[in-house]
């Protein structure tokens, strides 16, 4: 799994040529309970995907940190869940934004 030193091109789920953001697989604000310190090795809770700010919008839009820690933790279970998938293939298809330039007067 990617950790935050190695960034790729595109989004690790939609693909696209996007600036990328870094999303944990366990979720900052799960990692001192209990059974997510049980479950996952230090090593474990530092790994993540870079993605899209939709794409990560959408990872926290559709699915809350204690599901995404349970049982979202792989980009395998991310694009498999329905919405999520529905959103990625969506995004996938999109035409990147371009920059409206104003003229100066």
């Amino acid at each position: 799994m990617p950790t935050r030193k190695s960034i790729p091109e595109t989004c690790m789920l939609c693909k696209r040529y996007l600036k990328l953001t870094f999303h944990h697989l366990i979720p900052k604000l799960v990692q001192k309970r209990r059974w997510v310190k049980d479950q996952f090795t230090p090593q474990q809770l530092q790994e993540g995907l870079w993605v899209c700010k939709p794409c990560h919008t959408a990872i926290h839009r559709f699915i809350d940190h204690t599901t995404l820690a349970r049982s979202f933790h792989t980009s395998k279970q991310l694009q498999s869940h329905p919405d999520l998938g529905k959103f990625v293939r969506w995004n996938s298809k999109q035409r990147r934004l371009k920059k409206v330039h104003r003229k100066r007067e």
